[in-house]
């Protein structure tokens, strides 16, 4: 492998000239090598240093570093090869441009992350992730953003996890670059600076918000989190627990995404409808839609009193649903109503269900739009074995949608080999007439990802296994 390498860099001299060999690498400018090295894992890159005296300091000139303190024999080991290569790079004119750092570190471990933060943010930044990981997990020994972060004007993508954030003043100018912000566990100094931080970025494009137990409750006056960004593509919320949502002026916005536990409260002035209303209204433009069953609770207990605002922009919608499927195709037609150019939908269900045919033709006599016109791939998911609901769920799409181009019916193993009724079930599931003449239907073990081998026989019309 050496070899092929070496042969790669180094060509054999023309006749008439010296047999030595030529290191055509060294001789590119430093930027170019720098940007070679690059490629490299950080301990191959710091290697390279020892191959000549010019080699000693081009690796000072990388424009990205990811650094983890674990790869380091011990903490102070770490400290100390960041502490040199700040300095260094500092006479070298640093052209470092990107920074990771993952840090696992101990209550004894000394604090150094706020001075490096604040020696890159004066510089010319474009990437900065900061993960706080380790044993140490008392907020006490977690370390302080500088507050020069807030105002690095070159800075484009900030992810932070585990720090603790300054005050922020909203009189000054700050990030006016930032288009991806990602807070995941941090804590905020008061009720405000989350909310002001994020309306302070006027280009902001990709917001991500993992919240788990720290100090902000409820932000400004009772009202709840309020995001305004008007150039916001992409929200993602996970554990978000402030008791209400506001989402304003974001026309740009995408894709959102609702990851695990999410509520909606009332507040002062304002009934819980209303607030669910306000939010729904807010990502409404959305073309992508993935929620959370606490998220579809909090629908479909909206469906109970009103119907909701309309997604005419949304063409793929994924939701986890732990619902009795009795009232999930209760809600499932007004759901589908406020979607009307809706193209695919994937379903990770978990029902219980005890149904008759009689209900299931009373509760299927609306057909929303999207099922005459647009919809055109179904995936239903069903990890409970003792459940059929998947399957009448199933048998709605197929029996109403019109141009359905194919479902995808994921089930427990256990579903069909232990209860011989549910087989058949399935059966007629696959035997049904459809709607749509270019529907198939593709049915897969739900834990394990392997199909199960049902085809229907184009001459008899008859369902059969395959084995």
């Amino acid at each position: 492998m050496e070899a092929r390498i070496e042969r790669s860099i180094c060509v054999e001299p023309l006749a008439g000239v010296s047999n030595a060999r030529e290191d055509l690498i060294s001789k590119l400018p430093d930027v170019l090598i720098s940007q070679i090295l690059s490629y490299l894992p950080t301990k191959d890159i710091v290697k390279t240093s020892v191959l000549s005296k010019r080699w000693k300091s081009i690796w000072l000139l990388i424009p990205g570093l990811d650094l983890d303190s674990c790869e380091f024999p011990d903490y102070y080991t770490f400290v100390d090869f960041m502490n040199d290569f700040l300095f260094s790079s500092r006479e070298q004119k640093s052209c470092l441009n990107k920074l990771k750092l993952s840090i696992q570190k101990n209550e004894n471990d000394p604090s150094c992350v706020t001075l490096w933060t604040d020696f890159v943010a004066t510089g010319k930044l474009t990437h900065l992730d900061v993960e706080f990981g380790g044993p140490v997990l008392m907020r006490v020994y977690w370390e302080v953003m500088p507050l020069s972060l807030y105002t690095c004007k070159t800075l484009l993508h900030l992810r932070l996890y585990r720090v603790l954030l300054r005050n922020f003043d909203p009189r000054v100018d700050s990030l006016p670059r930032l288009k991806t912000l990602c807070l995941e566990e941090n804590v905020y100094p008061n009720e405000v600076s989350l909310e002001s931080f994020i309306s302070s970025c006027p280009v902001l494009e990709d917001l991500t918000i993992v919240r788990a137990d720290d100090n902000v409750r409820v932000l400004r006056n009772n009202s709840g989190l309020v995001i305004d960004a008007p150039r916001l593509k992409y929200l993602t919320f996970n554990n978000e627990k402030s008791k209400s949502k506001t989402i304003s002026n974001l026309g740009s916005l995408v894709k959102v995404t609702i990851l695990g536990p999410f509520n909606i409260s009332s507040v002062v002035g304002c009934s819980k409808q209303q607030m669910a209303h306000n939010f729904l209204m807010g990502i409404s433009r959305v073309r992508y839609l993935i929620v959370s069953e606490d998220m579809m609770e909090l629908i479909y207990s909206y469906l109970k009193v009103d119907s909701l605002p309309q997604f005419c922009n949304l063409s793929c919608l994924k939701a986890s649903v732990w619902l009795s499927s009795f009232d999930f195709l209760d809600i499932l037609p007004k759901l589908l109503e406020s979607c009307p150019n809706l193209k695919s939908i994937v379903l990770d269900t978990t029902c219980i269900v005890d149904r008759t045919k009689e209900t299931v033709e009373r509760r299927v006599s609306s057909v929303p739009k999207c099922l005459l016109s647009s919809l055109e791939f179904v995936e239903i998911k069903n990890r409970i074995s003792v459940d059929d609901g998947a399957l009448e769920v199933a048998r709605y799409f197929v029996e109403n949608s019109v141009n359905l181009k194919k479902l995808v019916l994921g089930l427990a193993s256990s579903f069909l080999r232990l209860r011989l009724a549910n087989r058949a079930v399935l059966k007629d599931l696959l035997a049904l007439p459809r709607r749509s003449s270019m529907c198939q239907i593709e049915v897969f073990n739900a834990l394990n990802g392997r199909a199960l081998c049902y085809r229907k026989n184009k001459k008899t019309g008859r369902v059969g296994r395959i084995f």
